[in-house]
């Protein structure tokens, strides 16, 4: 029974009832309430999530349910979304259920009966009658979970001691089904609670669906924010006890948690994996020899040894953590290959959408790299697992070193550099290939919203020459901490000369490609460009700035390119694209800081033949990097030709822009302002934690420079993770890339159960105030949101904290 628990609380669409609606423009959409709040879909799909801390107001008129929004939220315009349900009855039974999930999931205590009114009545005195969750938790907590204290004795008291005893389980159980069962809620504090029960899965990751809208940490499709607290939020109704407690980031979307799981999603259009195998009996799993010793078993209670019996039974050498890390990064590349090799031609294959000559092109490139890569993997395996003494005992030989293992396949590796060199035609011939054909197109961003595809779809084909990057980065930190008599050393420098031989070769094909590949991503995310990847074309900068115009300081997304500046709106419904409000090319442009002329902190003003614009950035040390960015691609275009006025009318949608000497404070029209937003049947196909939309929702920026640092400073493996309030470690395997950490149960999984962005987040060493008592913990924090992550080595922690 607690299998079919565990089995239902993983299914995404589980404890979701649909109610049909319209929205203003007459789309046909449904509607359904959650713990998180109301969630919009279009057909099967969520679009749009209104989290209760930024909905301010919920009410209905006749057959109208309406949704007002805080103002920081929807900015000046349109804080009030209505929907068209059937009927009054409809309307009215929606709104009440949308009350009873509030107070249950936000409120502390019970809302009090409202007071009759002696003369009239208005509005609904509709109330929520019950416990809330905090109320159901802290009783299973208080009472519930209480145990009979008892002695052994003879066996005439056994039976009966065993039948007092027996009760409490019982007793917690049924309080836990009501809530799990009748209640959809998998609560994360409520699980920690009842973690001794047995079958349930503790330590399992939510996800929080959660769209534009939410606070600066809950606007990943992905679960961006995993924190136990809701510190943010503000309940509708006020609160009984302002204390702030445990609000439970609980979700009935949770993914599945299990490898074998993921074959019960075959039927829908996400699954994509053509093997078959469900297991449901993970408890019988031996866990991996390799994994890390302060680790406990994925799915079992934390159990952690003492330091003494670590050291005895684990290496403790510098360079076994380093040869773990080889290991570790590894499987990740293996896995982000898979992405292409496995899910992807899946893909293309069910719908036929790749012409032959394409497909014999990329599988042709990328098949014999990942054969080899597959048994490089297997060798390393079998190398830790000798290195740590933990099979094949008998075998007598030196196996502490992994020098030779490397150098054997640095050389073999080389044979494969043509492979690596056509990747460019590849990244070309596919972007062509999608433009051109409409089925491509299609299945291409179908396959991007999927789970497995957690980056944009052509940053997966640059993950093997950026491989190599990392093989030399990590050999040269071996050689550096080998003396030169070692043993090992003559093998990894060997193995570092050749690896070295084959980045000099790629290095400016590598560059190129990734300004390549964020052009084309960029492509997908704006509106209102028909051409981003014109010949020439450099991509420097985007962030967010503020724009001054008439209705005061309005946020915009800025692009800036070797030729020209780009600025952009997001709408608060519907799309994740950002909708091009003006373009400036960069010949004659020129920039000063103007803090003191309009009384606006970090404010400068950009002056082009076009118009003028005053922007203001979120800090002082922002402003410097975007004037000194503008500064220096305004001096590469004086450089060039002069073609960039005639690409921007060839390339970008014509829009009319005045001219004028005076600065332009311009107020965008009305049918600006709602095609930004969009209707809500024109809905995006991208996720919402690439790095444009963390840019916009932590109010940063990012250039080409950081994102070539960040390819250098990848990482993987098992961390145990502890939020701010709560009392056990968490085990889960973590990839840092692309300014994000993605968290998995095991390395063995096909997909993360969610991210955390990490741009505008301070990484540091807990302090006093935080309690922290163990070795290696590292800490993570946004504004109120905390998180500590603990290594289990000195080498570890010093490694996530360098690439952090």
């Amino acid at each position: 029974y607690f299998q079919v628990l565990e089995i239902a609380r993983k299914l995404e669409m589980y404890g979701i009832r649909f109610h049909l609606a319209s929205d203003r423009e007459g789309t046909k959409i449904n509607l359904a309430v959650s713990h998180m709040g109301v969630l919009v879909f279009q057909g099967n799909t969520k679009i749009n999530t209104f989290n209760w801390s930024k909905v301010r107001k919920l009410s209905f008129k006749r057959k109208r349910f309406l949704i007002k929004l805080h103002p920081e939220v929807c900015g000046p315009y349109q804080d009030t979304l209505e929907f068209l349900l059937g009927s009054r009855d409809e309307c009215k039974n929606f709104w009440k259920i949308c009350v009873e999930y509030h107070t249950f999931f936000r409120l502390f205590d019970q809302p009090k009966p409202k007071a009759k009114a002696v003369f009239f009545t208005r509005g609904s005195s509709f109330r929520y009658s019950g416990r809330t969750q905090k109320q159901l938790v802290d009783y299973i907590k208080d009472s519930g979970m209480k145990k009979t204290p008892y002695e052994r004795r003879h066996s005439k008291a056994r039976a009966s001691t065993r039948a007092s005893n027996t009760d409490v389980p019982k007793q917690v159980s049924s309080a836990a089904l009501s809530i799990l069962h009748g209640l959809e809620l998998k609560g994360s504090d409520f699980s920690k609670h009842v973690s001794e029960l047995p079958g349930l899965t503790t330590d399992a990751l939510q996800q929080n669906a959660v769209s534009s809208q939410s606070s600066p940490d809950r606007y990943s499709t992905e679960a961006v924010d995993m924190n136990m607290e809701d510190e943010e939020q503000q309940p509708l109704l006020p609160a009984v006890n302002q204390k702030a407690p445990h609000s439970f980031s609980s979700s009935t979307h949770a993914l599945l948690d299990h490898p074998q799981l993921s074959s019960l999603i075959l039927k829908s259009p996400r699954g994509l994996n053509p093997t078959f195998q469900v297991n449901l009996n993970t408890a019988g799993q031996g866990s991996s020899p390799l994994l890390s010793p302060v680790l406990s078993d994925a799915g079992g209670a934390r159990v952690e040894e003492d330091d003494e019996t670590k050291r005895k039974r684990y290496p403790t050498d510098k360079a076994y953590f380093i040869a773990k890390e080889i290991l570790a990064t590894e499987r990740t590349y293996l896995k982000d290959l898979e992405v292409i090799t496995v899910w992807f031609r899946s893909a293309v294959i069910k719908e036929n959408a790749m012409p032959e000559g394409l497909m014999t092109l990329l599988f042709s490139n990328i098949d014999p790299l990942y054969e080899f890569h597959r048994g490089f993997l297997k060798e390393i395996e079998q190398r830790l697992s000798l290195w740590e003494g933990k099979t094949n005992a008998h075998m007598k030989g030196d196996y502490q070193r992994i020098g030779d293992v490397m150098l054997r396949n640095m050389r073999t590796l080389k044979e494969f550099t043509s492979y690596l060199q056509k990747h460019d035609e590849v990244l070309t011939e596919l972007e062509k290939a999608t433009k051109r054909l409409k089925k491509l197109e299609m299945v291409y961003k179908e396959f991007e919203l999927q789970k497995v595809c957690y980056l944009p779809l052509n940053t997966f084909l640059l993950k093997p020459i950026q491989r190599l990057m990392h093989y030399k980065l990590i050999l040269g930190r071996l050689c550096k901490h080998y003396t030169a008599e070692h043993r090992d050393f003559a093998d990894c420098r060997n193995a570092l000369k050749e690896v070295t031989e084959m980045t000099a070769r790629l290095q400016h094909s590598l560059i190129r490609l990734e300004n390549f590949q964020k052009l084309t991503e960029l492509q997908h995310d704006l509106i209102g460009i028909d051409n981003l990847t014109a010949p020439g074309r450099e991509f420097i900068r985007e962030g967010c700035l503020y724009k001054l115009t008439k209705k005061g300081l309005q946020q915009r997304m800025f692009f800036l390119f070797s030729d020209m500046l780009l600025y952009t709106s997001k709408g608060v419904t519907g799309t994740n694209q950002f909708k091009i409000h003006g373009h400036l090319p960069l010949h004659g442009m020129l920039v000063e800081e103007s803090e003191n002329e309009w009384a606006v902190p970090h404010c400068f003003t950009i002056y082009s033949a076009q118009k003028t614009i005053v922007v203001a950035a979120s800090t002082r040390l922002e402003m410097g990097k975007w004037m000194e960015d503008l500064n220096v691609a305004i001096e590469m275009a004086k450089k060039s030709t002069e073609k960039s006025d005639m690409l921007l009318e060839n390339l970008v949608c014509s829009r009319s822009n005045r001219s004028s000497d005076e600065v332009s404070l311009e107020q965008e029209s009305e049918d600006d302002i709602h095609s930004s937003r969009s209707s809500l049947d024109r809905q995006s196909h991208h996720r919402a934690n690439t790095t444009v939309h963390v840019c916009w929702y932590r109010n940063t920026s990012v250039s080409m420079t950081d994102h070539s640092v960040a390819v250098e400073n990848q990482l993987s493996g098992y961390l145990l993770r502890k939020f701010k309030n709560s009392n056990g470690w968490q085990k889960l395997w973590v990839v840092f890339t692309n300014f994000c950490l993605f968290f998995y149960k095991t390395h063995q999984d096909d997909y993360p159960l969610a991210s955390l962005p990490l741009l505008g987040y301070a990484v540091s060493s807990p302090g006093e105030a935080d309690g922290i008592q163990k070795d290696y913990v590292f800490k993570l924090q946004f504004k109120s949101h905390v998180y500590f992550f603990r290594a289990e080595s000195k080498y570890t922690f010093e490694r996530w904290m360098e690439v952090i």
